[in-house]
C-alpha cells in the first residue's frame, strides 16, 4: 500500500485502555491504521520504521477544552501580570509584582507610542495579589491623562480605566449600571466588572481582546499550542461574526497551522434568533481542522474578582455578592434554545449559585425535550458540592474544572473568597471521579497559561504558591489527569470518536515530549519537556525561545 509511513518511537502512550502502550504507530492520510509493535503495524506496508522520535515519548495530541485565541491577541499589548509569562515566541516576561510596578511597565509602554490619541491596552492584572490596595483611575492617570488606558485583568471579567476614558464613555456618578465599581461618596473609582460595566469603556475606546481575531494572532495562539502539546483546542467564547469566521477558515484550512480549533459561539451578546442563526451558518463550513456546533452561556463572574454568584454564606471576606451577565430567566431561555435546536452546551459558572442554576435549567429543558448524549458541561464549576455532582450525573453533564486556580489563587481562595473548608473543596476533581461525572480540567488561557501538563500537575498534587496542599481529599491519581487533558477533554466535546487517544481511525495527533510522563514523580509533573506536536502526521516543533 503507498502512502503508509510508520513512526517509532522510545514509548507510545495511547490512553486507550485495550493497548495502553505501544512503540510503533503507522498513519495514512493523516490517519491512525494501526499502533502496537514494529511486527503489529508492518503489516500495512514495508515503509521502513521513521526514527526522528525513536527516543521520544508520544501521548495523544492534548485537549484543551478551555482556552480562548485572546492568547495569541494579547502578546499585541502590554502585559502587566504578576507572574512572569512565555509568549509564542519562547520569549519571557517578567511580572509586575506591586502596583507601582504595574503603573512603571504601563509608562515604558506609552512612552513607545507616537499617536497621543491612540489608547493605551495592557492586560493580565489582579489586584487580589495586592491586599488592601485596588488599582483606580487615578493610578492610570500617572501614565497619561489624556491618553485613554484601558488594563484587563486576569481574569478577564474585569477592567481598570484611566480619567480619560470616564470621561468618554460617559461613566460617571449618576450612572447606575451594575458592575460599575464606586468609592464612599459615589464616584467611579475607573473599575468595571463584568460586560455591561465594561461595555461602557470599549464603546469609547473599542475592545481588541475580544473582537476582530486577526489571522496572524491565531497564528501567534497556534504556535502556543505546540509549544505546550496542544493539538485540539477550544476558542470558548467567539462572535462567529463574519470576519471571524473569514479568519479561521483562511487559516485552519492552511497546511502548517497545526491545532484542530472549536470555537464556541458566545451567546451573552445577542439575540437568540441571531445566535441560533449564527451558529447555523458557521456549522456549514466546518472540516477536520474546525469543528462546529458548540455554544457557549457565560452566567456570572470570576470568584478572585468578586463578580462570581455565591449561595449562602457568600464571600468569605463579607464582600457583596457577584453579577449575572443576564437575567436568571434568560439564562435558562438560552440553554433551552441552544439545547433544543441540537447544539453542545457549555456554561461558564464559577459560583455555586451559578451551578445551581444551569444545572436547573438543563434539568428543565431535558424534561420538556429528552436528548440523549447531549453532554451539556458546566465550565470552571469551581464550587460545585457533592449534591451537584450527583445531579450532574443523573442529567448526562459533564464538567471542565478549573485546576490551575489552586496554584494560581489557592491561598487568596482560603484567606479571601472562600475561607478554608470551601477552598479545600474546589475545583473537585476527587468528587467528580468519584461520582462518575466526565470531567476535564484546563487552563483558561489567557487567564492563566496555556499548559496542558501544569494543569494536570494542579490537579494531582493541590499546592498552592506557598507548597500548601489545598484539600488533599480531592487529589487526583497521575492516570486520571493525563485521561482529563487527554480523551476526557475529547469526551467533553464530543470528539473522542476523533481525537484523545492513540488508536485506530482517530486522526494522527500526537505531543511529542522528551519525558515519559508516567514515570517522573508526581511533584515533577509540570517539568515534562515537550518537543512539539505531531498533526495529522506532520510535525511541528516548539518554539526555543
Amino acid at each position: 500500500m503507498s502512502g503508509i509511513r510508520i513512526l517509532a518511537a522510545k514509548k507510545i502512550i495511547t490512553m486507550n485502555p485495550h493497548r495502553p502502550v505501544a512503540t510503533h504507530v503507522a498513519i495514512r492520510d493523516g490517519r491512525i491504521l494501526g499502533v502496537g509493535t514494529l511486527d503489529d503495524v508492518r503489516g500495512w506496508g514495508d515503509s521502513a520504521p521513521e526514527t526522528d522520535f525513536a527516543d521520544k515519548v508520544l501521548m495523544p495530541g492534548f485537549v484543551e477544552g478551555h482556552c480562548h485565541t485572546m492568547d495569541g491577541t494579547m502578546w499585541e499589548y502590554a502585559y502587566v501580570g504578576f507572574d512572569d509569562r512565555r509568549d509564542p515566541s519562547g520569549k519571557t516576561w517578567p511580572g509586575a509584582d506591586s502596583i507601582a510596578a504595574v503603573v512603571a511597565r504601563l509608562k515604558e509602554a506609552e512612552q513607545r507610542m507616537s499617536n497621543p490619541d491612540e489608547t493605551l491596552f495592557a492586560w493580565g492584572f489582579d489586584p487580589i495579589y495586592f491586599p488592601g490596595r485596588r488599582m483606580i483611575a487615578a493610578d492610570l492617570d500617572e501614565v497619561s491623562s489624556t491618553r485613554p488606558i484601558l488594563v484587563l485583568h486576569s481574569n478577564g471579567h474585569l477592567l481598570n480605566v484611566n480619567s480619560e476614558v470616564m470621561r468618554r464613555g460617559g461613566i460617571n456618578g449618576d450612572v447606575n449600571i451594575e458592575g460599575i465599581i464606586k468609592d464612599a461618596d459615589g464616584n467611579p473609582t475607573g473599575e468595571l466588572a463584568e460586560f455591561s460595566a465594561k461595555y461602557m469603556a470599549y464603546k469609547s475606546v473599542g475592545n481588541p481582546f475580544m473582537n476582530g481575531l486577526t489571522p496572524e494572532a491565531l497564528v501567534r495562539f497556534g504556535q502556543n499550542g505546540v509549544n505546550t502539546g496542544v493539538t485540539t483546542a477550544t476558542d470558548l467564547h467567539s462572535p462567529l461574526d463574519e470576519p471571524t469566521r473569514e479568519t479561521f477558515l483562511n487559516v485552519t484550512t492552511r497546511d502548517d497551522f497545526p491545532v484542530r480549533m472549536m470555537p464556541a459561539f458566545g451567546a451573552v451578546n445577542t439575540s437568540i434568533e441571531e445566535g441560533l442563526a449564527r451558529v447555523a451558518e458557521f456549522s456549514k463550513h466546518g472540516h477536520d481542522k474546525l469543528f462546529t456546533g458548540l455554544v457557549k452561556i457565560m452566567t456570572d463572574g470570576s470568584i478572585q474578582g468578586f463578580s462570581a454568584r455565591m449561595k449562602w454564606p457568600g464571600y468569605y471576606n463579607g464582600a457583596p455578592n457577584g453579577v449575572w451577565n443576564l437575567e436568571p430567566e434568560v439564562l435558562k431561555k438560552q440553554l433551552k434554545a441552544y439545547h433544543d435546536a441540537g447544539y453542545l452546551v457549555h456554561m461558564h459558572t464559577n459560583g455555586d449559585e451559578a451551578i445551581e442554576l444551569m444545572i436547573d435549567a438543563v434539568e428543565e429543558a431535558q424534561d420538556t425535550n429528552p436528548r440523549r448524549d447531549h453532554r451539556h458541561t458546566l465550565q470552571h464549576c469551581q464550587m460545585a458540592s457533592p449534591a451537584h455532582f450527583r445531579r450532574m450525573k443523573a442529567l448526562g453533564m459533564c464538567c471542565n474544572l478549573f485546576a490551575n486556580h489552586i496554584y494560581y489563587w489557592g491561598e487568596q481562595h482560603r484567606a479571601l473568597t472562600m475561607g478554608p473548608d470551601r477552598a479545600d473543596r474546589m475545583n473537585a476533581c476527587g468528587t467528580a471521579m468519584a461520582y462518575g461525572v466526565p470531567f476535564a480540567i484546563h487552563s483558561d488561557a489567557p487567564v492563566t497559561p496555556l499548559a496542558p501538563l501544569f494543569t494536570a500537575w494542579c490537579a494531582v498534587n493541590r499546592l498552592t504558591r506557598t507548597g500548601r496542599v489545598l484539600g488533599e481529599e480531592e487529589r487526583i491519581p497521575e492516570e486520571v489527569a493525563l485521561h482529563a487533558i487527554t480523551l476526557g477533554a475529547a469526551y467533553t466535546l464530543k470528539k473522542d470518536h476523533l481525537v484523545g487517544s492513540i488508536e485506530v481511525g482517530k486522526f494522527a495527533d500526537f505531543a511529542v515530549l522528551e519525558d515519559d510522563p508516567t514515570e517522573v514523580e508526581p511533584e515533577k509533573l509540570k517539568d515534562v519537556r515537550i518537543w512539539g506536536t505531531i498533526l495529522g502526521g506532520k510535525p511541528f516543533e516548539a518554539a526555543k525561545g
